[in-house]
């Protein structure tokens, strides 16, 4: 009987009740067993503090550290726009360094931004404005302001919505992010001449969206991690990392599938009052 107590408090242990302790009585064959069980629980649950408190302190200096870089990178791109209005700027080739200067100045912008943001995100320190909205009209906002990218990269977009209502309780500034975080990745990392399916279905209601990309779908939704690695000129790694911590932010589940030669984002939400689930 003492034995099936031990094995029952294992299993809770496992399921993650890692302060369950296990009755340890004067039994000669296991009360040893029962307390070193208890004490790898506590050695558990010290652990994963530990590990939480670590990572609370690093996104807490990223935040620091890059809100104190935004005041001076602000004056610098101040001054380059101040010298790029300079009709006289001799000699010529002070022309090619602000150029340069001003490229810099505002790539290094976003991914400080991004950075801010990812670190917010990760850690819930965001204030979200809840609201009822509809999905398909801020989805379809989205696509609009950002068919041009699509254009240029010669993507075929086919999108297919449900006629049905898909409203969802969201912040809708957020929820756009995501929907414009997804949309770039697809522009910059599609083959050329392929198509983009952006759906949505309602089941319990999907989006679904497929494109090809080189990449393991469990790293990509890491932090830093580039779907093609040998690019460097051109965003921060964040994205994915960023949409999927405002999806789950707002009560949904962001993941990534490869099917074939298609790669799938999905992205659950709650459906208002009703449950949708989107898969872009």
């Amino acid at each position: 009987g003492y034995l099936n107590e031990i094995m029952k408090g294992v299993h809770k242990i496992k399921e993650g009740e890692l302060n369950y302790k296990i009755e340890e009585k004067n039994d000669i064959y296991f009360s040893s067993l029962a307390n070193d069980i208890n004490n790898i629980s506590e050695g558990l649950e010290n652990s994963i503090e530990q590990r939480i408190k670590s990572e609370r302190m690093k996104s807490e200096l990223i935040t620091n550290v890059s809100h104190d870089l935004k005041t001076p990178l602000t004056s610098i791109i101040n001054y380059v726009e101040l010298i790029k209005k300079e009709e006289d700027l001799q000699p010529e080739y002070l022309k090619d360094y602000v150029r340069v200067l001003d490229n810099k100045s505002k790539r290094l912008k976003v991914l400080i931004e991004d950075l801010f943001e990812a670190s917010k995100a990760s850690t819930g320190n965001i204030e979200l404005e809840l609201v009822r909205l509809d999905l398909k009209q801020l989805l379809q906002q989205s696509i609009g302001e950002l068919e041009d990218k699509l254009e240029e990269a010669n993507l075929g977009l086919r999108v297919n919505l449900t006629e049905e209502s898909t409203y969802v309780l969201a912040d809708g500034r957020r929820l756009y992010r995501v929907f414009e975080n997804l949309i770039c990745n697809i522009s910059k990392y599609s083959l050329p001449n392929t198509r983009v399916y952006i759906d949505v279905v309602k089941e319990d209601g999907k989006i679904i969206s497929s494109y090809e990309l080189n990449f393991d779908p469990e790293e990509i939704m890491e932090r830093f991690k580039r779907a093609d690695e040998s690019r460097n000129t051109e965003g921060s790694g964040l994205g994915l990392a960023i949409a999927r911590d405002l999806v789950s932010l707002q009560g949904g589940n962001m993941s990534i599938d490869i099917d074939g030669d298609l790669f799938k984002v999905k992205v659950v939400m709650d459906e208002y009052p009703q449950q949708i689930l989107l898969q872009k």
